[in-house]
Order: structure tokens, then C-alpha cells, then sequence
């Protein structure tokens, strides 16, 4: 059984399989802010899709991000350190990439156990 939730049309914001929680690439909703500032939205938005879905950042066993400036790393980590789950981190990849549109600084996607 494969359970979406967010469901576009074009996507799945998140998606339950085989005891997985998968979630979609995930951008900040207010892009006019810095990099620090677009993570903490996208980490929010996270937090909110795994707990919809029945489990929560400790759980998650992988995330990818991708950042429109690898120079903006540090300022990522920031918002990254303060929210991770110091006891659970994740295995995590981060690559410089040319994002879906210009204001956007950082896209995040994470996959969790249910």
C-alpha cells in the first residue's frame, strides 16, 4: 500500500511505502530571505510533513541538499545544527546546484522510517 499526502497533480509532497516516508524536494516559502533563513522554512516544512505521516526528524535516514551557492554551506549548516537530531543524525549529501528559479537558495529531501 503506498499512502501520498500533498498529492499536486504533477507530485507527492510526501509519500509512505514499506514502512519509508519519502519526501519530495522541498523549498522555502518566503524566498526573498537568505540562505540561513529559506533551510529553517525548509526544515519546518519537514518536520510538519514527518509528523502527518507518523513519524518524526529522528527517524529520517537520509537527506540530500542542494544549495545554488556551496559558499552558502556554512550558513545551511547553521539552520541544519540547530534543528538536526544530535542523537539521530542522518546520513546527508550536500551539491552545489542550478535551482527552479533564481530566488531560491536551498532545496532539501529526506527520507525517514515510519
Amino acid at each position: 500500500m503506498i499512502i501520498r499526502q500533498g498529492n499536486t497533480g504533477r507530485l507527492s509532497k510526501a509519500l509512505v511505502a514499506n514502512g519509508f516516508a519519502f519526501l519530495s524536494g522541498l523549498t522555502a516559502r518566503d524566498t526573498t530571505r537568505g540562505v540561513r533563513e529559506q533551510t529553517a522554512d525548509v526544515l519546518a516544512q519537514i518536520d510538519s510533513y514527518l509528523q502527518t505521516v507518523g513519524t518524526d526528524k529522528s527517524r529520517i535516514a537520509v537527506a540530500n541538499i542542494w544549495l545554488r551557492d556551496v559558499r552558502t554551506f556554512d550558513e545551511m549548516n547553521e539552520a541544519w545544527e540547530a534543528w538536526v537530531d544530535k542523537e539521530c543524525p542522518p546520513a546527508r549529501a550536500t551539491v552545489e546546484s542550478r535551482l527552479a528559479g533564481e530566488d531560491i537558495l536551498v532545496e532539501i529531501q529526506v527520507q525517514a522510517v515510519v
